[in-house]
Order: structure tokens, then sequence, then C-alpha cells
């Protein structure tokens, strides 16, 4: 998500650290900043936009100085601008920290601080760090820091500085990755190797929970309780390209093995201990939503897909009528809208021309609208009346993986916080619901590693210019995102298909060994998904099938089989997609295509 970047040494800090920020861009974001001693005074700058707007306020300042940290934010609380930028200070502007994570209780910690005297200048979760720190101070910085990651709750990679003790930085790690490049009379730190390789291979890296004094001579490494680790020194062999990637070959690749990181972090502080959803972002009264006749959902592309398997989950769990709208069509049908129909856009970067369109419409027809966004202070996150950030991080690669993933845990979670309201839902099963969702990251991970078998279905995909996908019901509407990402980066023709509509009509087109990708993940849909697979067995196609554990009825049906950790079976499309996302990716690789930037697509589309 956001960049880290700390000096401490014989050398002007403000052109490595500037350098080492431009090594971090690929992650995406919205603002930077710096912070140097110069001659024991603590010197900020900061700026929404890229680094040359930061270059250039730096110039007409001049900073100069051995010591200094520098952060690149991903906006999450408070909108990108000046104000809300990295690094940040506390009321005397003798501490300043940059961090990257969330801070879950910052609300809580905020209120308290006010009480205390303190004055914020900013939005953000991070500003209580600092803030946190001067009240904890008594002459260490790192018993402050200590103390201070006692009181917060989330996750965190900080760096602390403080014009009191110039000659360290003090590092914290939580959830967030920290790594110390080691030099001869000084050291860097970075929240990722591609901003060290320029000046040194040699790094520490943090674990969570672990703290870090970094002094021009030395690092020394301590768990919580203050006792000293003896670290691994890590000699990095990767070129500066292959360390963006942290050791992938492409970014597709990173950002599917990040699903479980971004599915927690989208997650936390929206289940509560007791099992309830805390949608804080979403001011709808009960009374308003008793109001709803019905709810519409409009995006386009892979978000649309997340909206069919919201389709279900919402009519299951709710029992109100959803209709599903790609965007692109929707303001031309005229649409039956007014304040008892909720609208939902989705949209990753919060620029989709169609999806802000449909929003306009929405609003002037009364409609309450939500949006579902991963990027803060986007234009649909400004215009929509509430708005559920997901937390997925940048994504760089062409085809969504991960913000898909975090765009259904949001809706997910958007449709208990409705039924709660509604008390449409009994809480047993709100909290089973909700422990399952906390369930899933781990499931993820399962999943990527048991996914050796799927290059040999690869070996036979490969060989065909077109493929099939089949399911009933929400594996109908996870087909459908799965034939989507093999056409799109494996340039193969792809086709989804509800299995029982095959009759009528394609199977046709099933001929001996054509490659069909049978989903059968929902139980009660078990023994008509069984005869559709039948169906195109009877016609020799080659059958994969993606079944959730224990299912040995279905393998014995098919070909090769993907087997899924069991979960509740409205929250399998989580779990259904991800051998989509590698089957695709490899099919990628395989055929020599430009996986992460495949040919006549672009990442946001901005224009209808």
């Amino acid at each position: 998500m956001c960049g880290i970047v700390g000096y401490i040494g014989g050398q002007q800090a403000y052109p490595i650290l500037i350098e080492g920020l431009s090594k971090l861009e690929y992650r995406g974001y919205d603002s930077a900043g710096v912070a140097l001693l110069c001659e024991n005074q603590m010197e900020l700058v900061k700026s929404v936009g890229r680094l040359r707007a930061l270059e250039e306020k730096v110039g007409e300042v001049n900073l100069e100085g051995t010591v200094g940290i520098g952060h690149t934010r991903w906006a999450t609380h408070g909108r990108p601008c000046d104000e809300n930028s990295h690094p940040h200070s506390d009321c005397t502007n003798q501490f300043v920290v940059v961090h990257n994570g969330i801070i879950e209780n910052y609300q809580f910690l905020r209120e308290w601080l006010k009480s205390e005297g303190h004055l914020f200048r900013s939005e953000t979760d991070t500003e209580v760090l600092a803030h946190l720190i001067e009240h904890y101070y008594q002459g260490d910085l790192k018993d402050a820091v200590r103390l201070v990651t006692n009181k917060v709750k989330g996750s965190y990679g900080m760096v602390a500085m403080s014009r009191y003790e110039p000659g360290r930085l003090i590092c914290a790690r939580k959830d967030s990755p920290l790594v110390i490049g080691l030099g001869e009379g000084e050291n860097f730190i970075a929240s990722d190797i591609p901003a060290l390789l320029k000046y040194t291979r040699r790094t520490v890296i943090l674990n969570d929970g672990e703290f870090a004094e970094v002094t021009r001579e030395k690092v020394i490494v301590e768990n919580g309780s203050g006792n000293p680790i003896n670290k691994e020194i890590i000699n990095v062999e990767w070129d500066a390209v292959a360390a963006e990637k942290d050791g992938y070959d492409h970014f597709m690749l990173k950002e599917i093995h990040e699903q479980p990181k971004a599915i927690r972090d989208t997650l936390r502080s929206r289940i509560t201990e007791e099992g309830i959803v805390s949608l804080k972002e979403v001011t709808l009264t009960a009374e308003q939503v008793k109001k709803l006749h019905k709810v519409v959902i409009v995006a386009c592309g892979t978000a649309y897909h997340a909206g069919l398997v919201a389709k279900y989950v919402f009519e299951n769990l709710l029992r109100l009528p959803v209709e599903v709208d790609v965007a692109s069509e929707f303001r031309y049908r005229d649409p039956l809208l007014g304040e008892d129909a909720l609208v939902v856009v989705v949209s990753q970067s919060g620029e989709t021309a169609d999806t802000l369109a449909a929003l306009r419409l929405a609003k002037e027809k009364g409609s309450p609208v939500v949006a579902v966004t991963n990027v803060v202070g986007s234009t649909v996150s400004r215009e929509a009346n509430q708005v559920i950030y997901t937390w997925a991080g940048p994504e760089i690669a062409v085809a969504s993986t991960k913000a898909y993933t975090t765009q259904l845990i949001v809706l997910y979670l958007l449709a208990l916080h409705l039924g709660q309201l509604l008390e449409a839902i009994p809480k047993e099963e709100v909290a089973r619901l909700s422990e399952e969702l906390t369930r899933l990251p781990s499931c993820v991970d399962q999943i990527l590693s048991q996914a050796n078998n799927i290059p040999e279905f690869v070996n036979r995909l490969t060989k065909w210019d077109s493929a099939f996908y089949i399911g009933r019901g929400l594996d109908y509407a996870v087909a459908l995102e799965g034939s989507l990402k093999l056409k799109e980066i494996s340039y193969i023709h792809a086709e989804a298909y509800a299995a029982g509509e095959l009759k009528h009509g394609t199977l046709a087109l099933i001929t001996e060994n054509i490659p069909v990708v049978a989903l059968a993940t929902q139980p009660q849909l078990y023994e008509k998904m069984w005869s559709n697979i039948k169906e195109v067995k009877a016609r020799d196609a080659y059958v994969l099938a993606i079944v959730m554990e224990g299912d040995e009825e279905t393998a014995k049906e098919v070909d090769a089989v993907i087997y899924i950790p069991s979960t509740i079976p409205l929250l399998s499309p989580v779990l259904s997609v991800i051998p989509l996302q590698l089957l695709s990716y490899y099919a990628s690789v395989q055929r020599g295509c430009d996986v992460d930037k495949p040919r006549n697509l672009a990442k946001s589309v901005t224009v209808e």
C-alpha cells in the first residue's frame, strides 16, 4: 500500500529519501512527504500529488540534514491533501512518524488525546501515533514507541524520529512490512526492498511484534519485552524490477498471493468480538432501510461479477429483490428508481465513467447511493451518499484479483449490516457468517499453497482457442469472472454458462477434449450439476471441477479436480475464484502474453 523510506548516516538524507520513494511509486500513492532533522530542527514538507510536486515544494525550502524519513501515502483515513499526507507530527513538532497500516481504535484515542489537550491537524488515523509518543515520552523514544504499540489496535509498520534524539530512528512492525538496509556508517529503512537496492543488498527483515533501534553504526532488534533478537542478515539477489514484484514474476501473481492480507485488512475492525458486523461508514437508519423495496447494484467488468454474487447473497439474507446492471447500459433503460431503491455502485478505481454516470442518475432520481471502491478521495467516493472502502491496496496488474475478492467481502458485510438493521437475520446466523468470514484469509492461503495441479490442466487448455465455464447459482456468477480472466490475459476465447442452459444450444460446441471448467460448490445443486457434467462428458469434453473438500462424488465424474477448503456455501465464491485466477495466469504465461498489461485494455476506464 503506502511507501516508507528512512535514512541515518553521513550523507544528505533528502536525495536518498526521494530516490527510495521513487522506487516505491509502483505501489500507488496520492501524496508524499519528508521530514528531516536540520541543525536540530524538525523540517516537514508534504504535498498532495506525485513526487514531483513534493520536490517542487522542497526546492523552495532547501532541506539539509543527515537523518530523515519519507512516505508515499495511499489514502485510507481522510481524503488526499497536504494536511493528511505523512509524516505526521505531535503538537510541539518534536516527534514525527510515518506509518503504513490501519489503527482501528484511532477515533477513541483521538478523542482521549483531545481531552488531554492535544491539537490535531489532520483527519488521519496515523496522527494519533505522533501524539501518543509525545504523551508517553519520558526521555527514551524506544520506550515511548513500545508504550504506544500497547495502546493501539490494528496494523502498523512505523518509523519514529525525535528532535530530542537525533542519533536514532525507532521502528515497529505488526502486519505491515519493514526492512532495514545495512550500510557502512549509515543505515536505511524501507517498507519494501526496491527502495534499498541502490544503496545496499544486506537487509534485516522485521517480523510482527519486533522493534528496531537504527543508528549510523548499528541496528538493534528487540521483541515486545525488550529482549534482543539475533536477526539473520539476508543478501538480496533480485534485480530492481523483480524486487518491486517481491520476487514474483508478475504483478498479477503477486496480487493473487496478496489476497489473504487484503481480505484481512478489509474485514479488520468491521466485525466485533461478539460477531456483530459494524459498518460505521454506512449511516442509513433502520427506518430508512425498512422503507427499501429493492436493491440495485451497478458496475462494470469484474466489479459487475462481484455484483452478481451479491445479488444471491442479498436476496438470500435480506429477502429483498436485487437488480444487477452493467453500468454502460443502466441509464439508457430509464431505470425505475426512487427513495425506496438502494443503489450500490462498485468500482475499484472510483473513476469508472459509466459507473459515475449511473451514480449521478440514481441521485437525480432520489435513490440513496452506497459506493464500494478501493480509492479514497476518488470521484465515486466523493459523490456517493455513503462509501465503503475496500482495503486491497493498489492493484498494478490490469486483470483484477484482490480488488474483486475484497469487493465481495464488502458486499457480504453490507448485506449483513442491512440484515441487522432490518432484524432479518438471527443474531446467531450473523455470528456464524461473521466467524466464517474471518476464516477466509487462511482458507485462501491454503488454496495458494496447494495449487500444484493447476499447470497440468493449463497444458491442455492452452492447446485450444476456446474454453467453457459452467456452474449453477453462485457458481455461475463465479464462472463468469473466471471466463473473463482467461479471455483478458491469455486471449483464449472463453464463455461461461449457467450449466442448465447447455442443452439449449451450447452443447453443439462441445467436442472431443475441449476444456470445460465446472464449478460445483453448492450442495443444494449438486445433483443438477452432476447431470450437466455428464452431458459434456458424454461429448468427450475434458472437465476440470472446482469442488469443496470432501466432495468425492463430483471427482468421480470429471478428469481433474481442484479442492477448496470447506466453507458456508454462501461464502464459497471468495475461495472458488482463486484457482480460476491462477488458471488464467498460468495460461497467459504459457502462451507468452503480457500478463500485467494485456492488449487493448487499461486499468481504469475513464471514458464511456
